[in-house]
């Protein structure tokens, strides 16, 4: 019997002539190759070095995001601790009840030189007064003049840019009307001071130049783009297949937009409504500049006003540090904070309620 030629083993060399196959293993030319372990900034070993500290850093990522996540929350909670903490006074220090009392702030009274009882504030006097309802009265007027104003516009130009306009008219509108909020709410006031109240002056007949009525109509400009915004998104959530199923059953589109996607993005419509009045509840340069500061309690917005946060900004840099005037504005301040973060809240349930109504992510 022959003898079977053996096979060659993988990366042997073979001499030429030698070789029992036809297949060779040629020698390699040229300086010896790295080892895995010997490849630079690849290598083995350092891999569990890098593995090792990949977890590390995952963790300090997950921790700074975790704190700049819960921040947000701290200062609103330390604002809201620190505005309490000066206003806290008032309910306790018999020092300050012989000047101001919660019911001398809310109540009527007889002051001297007066035919009956009347609300005034007039904190720096020789017998202080502090009735708030002249500026509470006063910031309703203002809050309501510029509702009336921003809610319409805003409301009105979101529906016409998510049904009506093209997209080329759409991307004109858009970014000019919320190109608004970009502007500085100084330069509002300076134009309503300056331009605004000269106009409705004399357009009106109105005997103050400065009253409730300009200043409203100035803040409506900061409002539209909260309003128009928050409204905008909302008619664009609605499903397609809303519209779709409206005009199926052979409604116009005047009626499909009623009907349907009025009524599906009403909570989201009513967001941007909460959130603009919070914007103008807390709106501070706008009514200082043009709302005349004179606290009157009328119901008339052609009168001089002076809202709580215009009383506020004017008046706190001049008061002594923990007398009651000092405390009094900082209990306004409370009031304003309380129902702003209500207003607000309002607006993100709505927002949310709408999410779950329209299938979206609540």
């Amino acid at each position: 019997m022959s003898e079977q030629p053996s096979k060659p083993q993988p990366g042997r060399v073979i001499p030429v002539g030698l070789a029992p196959s036809p297949r060779q293993t040629l020698p390699r030319l040229g300086p010896p190759p790295l080892q895995p372990t010997e490849r630079k900034g690849h290598g083995q070993a350092e891999r569990p070095r890098l593995a090792s500290w990949r977890p590390k850093f995952h963790a300090l990522a997950e921790a700074a995001i975790r704190v700049l996540a819960f921040s947000s929350i701290a200062a609103v909670v330390l604002i809201f601790v620190f505005i309490g903490k000066e206003a806290w006074p008032l309910f306790h220090d018999s020092a300050i009840w012989k000047e101001v009392t919660l019911a001398k702030m809310w109540f009527a009274r007889q002051w001297p030189g007066y035919d009956a009882p009347e609300h005034i504030w007039q904190p720096v006097s020789e017998v202080p007064k502090y009735a708030v309802w002249p500026l509470v009265v006063g910031t309703l007027k203002v809050t309501l003049v510029a509702m009336l104003v921003a809610v319409p516009l805003g409301v009105g130009s979101a529906l016409f840019v998510s049904q009506y306009a093209g997209r080329r008219l759409r991307e004109i509108i858009k970014p000019t009307v919320e190109l608004l909020a970009g502007i500085p709410s100084v330069v509002l006031g300076f134009f309503a001071l300056m331009v605004m109240a000269t106009w409705l002056q004399q357009a009106l007949g109105l005997e103050s130049r400065l009253n409730a009525l300009v200043a409203g109509v100035a803040l409506s400009f900061a409002i539209i783009p909260v309003v128009f915004t928050v409204s905008e998104e909302a008619f664009g959530a609605v499903p397609r297949s809303y519209v779709e199923a409206s005009t199926a059953l052979g409604a116009a589109r005047w009626q499909t937009i009623v009907r349907v996607v009025i009524p599906a993005a009403g909570p989201g419509v009513a967001a941007g409504i909460a959130l603009g009045l919070g914007r103008a509840v807390g709106e501070t340069m706008i009514v200082l500049m043009a709302s005349g500061n004179a606290a009157i309690l009328s119901a008339s917005p052609a009168d001089s006003v002076r809202t709580v946060s215009a009383t506020i900004a004017a008046e706190l840099a001049e008061v002594v540090f923990g007398g009651a005037h000092y405390t009094v504005l900082f209990f306004l301040g409370a009031l304003l904070f309380a129902f702003t973060l209500a207003t607000n809240l309002l607006g993100e349930f709505a927002i949310g309620r709408m999410r779950r109504r329209l299938g979206g992510v609540a």
